[in-house]
């Protein structure tokens, strides 16, 4: 279903007085820009949450959550909602002496008012080992008929949804990839599959976009390459859609811009929540050499990883990083060609095949600079199959819009609009520039009449743009547009009319 706010009007697409973010170039008229588009990269912060509890490890991932201002949390002691959090509790086998005993997959449940601060209530639902005390909701073999795999939880939103299934998972079960629905995003019931065409050896996606008025889901799978040079299966992320969460479309392979078929694993889809039409993800870029060379032997950790791969060579010669998508339908994606995340400097259990698998999902934090805007939180595990340390869930942090802008050096460089509509009386900027920089607006109207900016500079989430005509904006509002960003040293993030 096509969002009545990107129907094209003519030649020009509305844009209304939502806001529009430079994560790609789909604003932009290529013929008249040359301003970059630039990626950036989080900052890594402090470990939050440390995975030690028996039945937890060095596997712990997949983690996902999402704010729920519905909920109190377990205790009830956050009446403003909290952030709620599942992820996979296991212990990775290895041959290492003194490694922690393997056990099999549990999934998890974890909470946090502000983000940063975590806790792994006691929710006495499943026994481990004889013992209830625990904050495990679901594990193998009971209350469903197989092993649980990649657990992945949603608060429905569609207003058709029955309250007794207000909260779904899903989990790739013996069969597919199986439904769980829930009324409290606590004690899940077995659903119906959901497609049975994929592999779902990672985090599957599945949740309600109500822009589109549908289920989306972002599965996992293998792909034959068209390079007859390449022999084996690539990994593939595909898409779902559904009208009601029972009646689900086949499986189609996302279409990428850049035109490679890299191996994909993970992909934590979502829709960017400052501005939802953009559909947002960091998917693993899974890179396994076809044998052990030299840099093996001078890659940190190199006893672990040779001893992995008495088990299965990939687990030594395989490593992963992550990459940034974006999309504005569901299934084509701007991708961008470098890491989001890369592995950290070497430690001697890192840059290994589970490294830099974002978490699915955003929390809005503090600034770590005092009287500075909040920012986001996105997190990571770290010390993932490290034989005798158990992972830790990890916080990055970005500014507000800050995964990609249009950049511009110390030469100035222009970045023009395609024709568009708006609604609004002010135009808002995310940006930045430094000292030298500088950033001129101009908007053109259909007659070619040219509004000019004075000249802005700083450093802000939420700027007015000062044209010389202060009704230029209020004026142009509904009608067909051009803007024109004049950029020098400077990085243009976002903007909105309001």
């Amino acid at each position: 279903m096509q969002d009545k706010r990107s129907r094209r009007m003519g030649n020009a697409v509305c844009i209304g007085g939502e806001r529009e973010c430079f994560f790609d170039a789909e604003l932009l008229d290529p013929e008249r820009s040359s301003a970059e588009l630039r990626l950036h990269h989080p900052v890594r912060r402090e470990a939050v949450l440390v995975h030690d509890a028996p039945w937890e490890g060095s596997g712990c991932n997949y983690h996902n959550f999402f704010f729920d201002e519905t909920w109190h949390g377990v205790d009830g002691g956050s009446p403003s909602g909290c952030y709620r959090m599942y992820y996979l509790g296991w212990q990775c086998p290895s041959k290492e002496p003194g490694a922690r005993p393997f056990h099999p997959i549990v999934a998890c449940y974890a909470e946090s008012r502000d983000g940063i601060h975590w806790t792994k209530p006691e929710l006495g639902l499943m026994a481990f080992n004889g013992d209830r005390k625990n904050n495990i909701v679901l594990m193998t073999d009971v209350n469903h008929t197989g092993p649980i795999d990649n657990f992945m939880v949603f608060r429905d939103d569609n207003p058709a949804c029955p309250p007794d299934a207000r909260y779904k998972g899903v989990g790739f079960a013996t069969g597919g990839l199986r439904g769980y629905l829930s009324p409290d995003g606590l004690r899940f019931r077995e659903g119906d599959f959901i497609t049975t065409k994929g592999t779902f050896d990672s985090l599957n996606v599945v949740f309600w976009d109500a822009r589109a008025g549908l289920y989306r889901g972002y599965v996992r799978g293998f792909h034959r390459s068209g390079d007859p040079r390449v022999k084996n299966k690539v990994r593939h992320i595909a898409c779902i859609e559904s009208a009601d969460f029972r009646k689900w479309s086949a499986p189609k392979l996302l279409e990428f811009d850049d035109g490679e078929d890299i191996p994909l694993y993970t992909n934590v889809i979502q829709p960017y929540f400052r501005a939802p039409r953009l559909l947002i993800g960091f998917p693993t870029r899974y890179v396994e050499r076809a044998g052990w060379n030299g840099s093996f032997e001078e890659l940190g950790g190199r006893e672990f990883r040779r001893s992995r791969m008495e088990m299965d060579p990939r687990y030594g010669l395989a490593v992963t990083d992550c990459a940034f998508i974006v999309s504005r339908d569901g299934r084509s994606f701007h991708r961008f060609r470098e890491a989001f995340m890369r592995p950290e400097l070497e430690n001697g259990v890192n840059w290994v095949y589970g490294d830099c698998y974002p978490a699915r999902g955003f929390a809005v934090t503090p600034n770590t600079v005092p009287g500075a805007p909040d920012e986001l939180s996105l997190y990571a595990c770290d010390n993932h199959w490290s034989a005798r340390a158990p992972s830790t869930f990890c916080r990055y942090t970005i500014r507000m819009d800050g995964f990609a802008s249009l950049h511009a050096d110390g030469a100035e460089r222009i970045a023009a609009t395609k024709c568009f509509f708006y609604e609004g009386e002010e135009l808002r900027i995310n940006f930045a520039t430094s000292a030298r920089g500088s950033l001129f607006v101009t908007l053109i109207d259909a007659d070619g009449k040219r509004f000019g900016s004075c000249e802005t500079f700083g450093n802000a989430l939420d700027r007015k743009v000062v044209f010389d005509d202060p009704l230029a904006v209020k004026r142009n509002a509904g009608k067909p547009v051009v803007l024109e960003f004049r950029l020098r040293d400077a990085d243009l993030y976002s903007m909105q009319f309001r």
